[in-house]
């Protein structure tokens, strides 16, 4: 993706959504995701599919983060605490001793390289456009406004 299709506050609403759906699914983070600043999508490992009441509580809870104002920080840790506290495997095998960590106060944390907004109140309105299920993966498309 180019520097000026890149859109921090899309990025931010995935990390939210991602926690949103550990919480609520126990599914863990999207395995794969797309982000774009018109729409995005994240697939989760799910064996069923998720129902309208299901997408709707999630969209109503992201959105719930959001208007909490909550500062996006990062902080640095070692590469040990970082494999024995969070998700490590997307990260390259180059990733060096010193893990980058995303933290949306206490609600969301992971390690990621990618660009951030530094509060929540600075992403928008959450909106899930799509959802498909098959082959026990769970699609979702969304876009911030």
């Amino acid at each position: 993706m180019s520097k000026k299709d890149y859109n921090p506050a899309m990025h931010t609403a995935e990390h939210i959504l991602n926690g949103t759906m550990e919480k609520m699914f126990a599914c863990g983070r999207a395995f794969s995701s797309h982000i774009e600043k018109k729409k995005s999508k994240c697939d989760y490992r799910l064996s069923k599919r998720m129902t309208e009441l299901d997408i709707a509580a999630v969209e109503k809870t992201v959105n719930e983060i959001i208007k909490l104002c909550i500062p996006v920080t990062e902080e640095f840790v070692s590469r040990g605490e970082a494999d024995g506290r969070y998700f490590t495997g997307k990260l390259p095998d180059d990733a060096g001793d010193n893990i980058r960590i995303i933290r949306i106060g206490n609600f969301d944390a992971c390690p990621c390289i990618g660009e951030h907004v530094s509060n929540t109140s600075e992403i928008g309105h959450f909106k899930i456009i799509s959802a498909d299920h098959e082959d026990s993966v769970m699609r979702l498309r969304f876009k911030v406004e």
